[in-house]
């Protein structure tokens, strides 16, 4: 079942999580808005995000963000269907410029 979590819940989350991978489901070009250190781009709306899913390691814990929540809710589903385990961003990166500004 998928997690979400505050952006509080989610730092802390993927700070004390050694299996931890962030992914941003943005798009390229939503970058300029800013990114969550280390974390790697899987575009939700490219053709390749679902076969990029199948090559992710099950043994890690996936930490997803989009701007504001929403497709990395998405993200997180089609994940969870395929045996990952995903915490999502409520509030998107919108929530971690907040909290780090």
């Amino acid at each position: 079942m998928m997690n979400n979590l505050t952006i509080n819940e989610f730092v802390e989350g993927f700070q004390n999580d050694d299996n931890a991978v962030i992914i941003d489901v943005r798009t390229p070009e939503e970058e300029a808005e800013g990114l969550i250190p280390n974390s790697t781009n899987m575009n939700l709306m490219e053709q390749s995000f679902p076969a990029r899913v199948m090559d992710l390691d099950k043994s890690k814990n996936y930490y997803v963000y989009c701007r504001s929540g929403g497709r990395s809710a998405t993200a997180c589903q089609f994940m969870e269907k395929h045996g990952l385990t995903t915490f999502n961003l409520l509030g998107g990166i919108q929530a971690w410029n907040s909290f780090n500004s």
